[in-house]
């Protein structure tokens, strides 16, 4: 689609509706990580979450895009494509990064979790502080200055990728996974943070752990992090 609030993005025009498959539809909204983007996909998200559209099945929010899954037996492909291209024209120029005050912009909550920085919670802490040429104690003055958006969920379930990293303490990969992270470890992987709900194997640079439940199948949300939110790391002395 095209409309007055399109905007050139790199080669592409972005809003942008476009099927994938038989009964799910994307709509890009950038072709890059940017926080306004972002801000807009989960304003466009509530909006579509609002119109309590009967076709919808599921909404998964991303960096840049929204996918939409619908049931094709009670809404066709057109009739949704009409429906969603009307909310991302009204929803243009509205959301959290136009201070417009929209009833539809999003603002995001903001999570906090306790960590333990390095020793056995943070193997990978002194690694991070030698390459980024800083003490101990700054890497953890550092990290846990700054409030982290959730970009999205994924990898594992509840797994959140966090953006706004202090680019002084952005580190590569281990070269070599780990075979087995612990649940909660909080690791850094180039210009992003992380944490690890449950153990897994990861290559994440770890700098710490939360002894907060992550992810839970008892709750009805199992997820304690969500989209959208940001997260902020306050440093303790232990988990107890």
């Amino acid at each position: 689609m095209a409309s007055a609030a399109s905007a050139e993005v790199g080669n592409g025009v972005f809003p942008r509706v476009v099927p994938a498959g038989d009964s799910a539809i994307l709509i890009e909204l950038g072709s890059e990580i940017n926080p306004a983007i972002n801000d807009r996909v989960y304003s466009l998200a509530n909006s579509i979450a609002q119109s309590r559209l009967e076709a919808v099945i599921e909404l998964v929010p991303t960096y840049r895009s929204i996918l939409i899954s619908y049931d094709p037996l009670v809404a066709s492909y057109s009739e949704m494509i009409e429906r969603l291209e009307s909310l991302v024209d009204n929803s243009s120029g509205s959301g959290a990064d136009s201070g417009s005050g929209d009833e539809n912009s999003f603002a995001p909550k903001i999570i906090e979790l306790p960590v333990v920085y390095g020793g056995e919670d943070g193997p990978d802490i002194d690694n991070v502080a030698e390459l980024a040429g800083v003490s101990r104690q700054e890497v953890i003055d550092i990290h846990s200055g700054v409030d982290y958006r959730v970009y999205m969920i994924g990898f594992a379930p509840g797994f959140p990728y966090l953006g706004g990293l202090d680019q002084r303490i952005a580190t590569p990969r281990l070269k070599t996974p780990r075979i087995s992270v612990p649940a909660g470890s909080v690791g850094i992987a180039e210009s992003q943070t992380g944490v690890y709900p449950n153990a897994s194997p990861g290559g994440w640079q770890l700098i710490g752990r939360t002894a907060a439940k992550l992810f839970d199948v008892e709750n009805s949300s199992p997820s304690l992090i969500t989209p959208g939110s940001k997260v902020r790391f306050v440093p303790v002395e232990s988990h107890e």
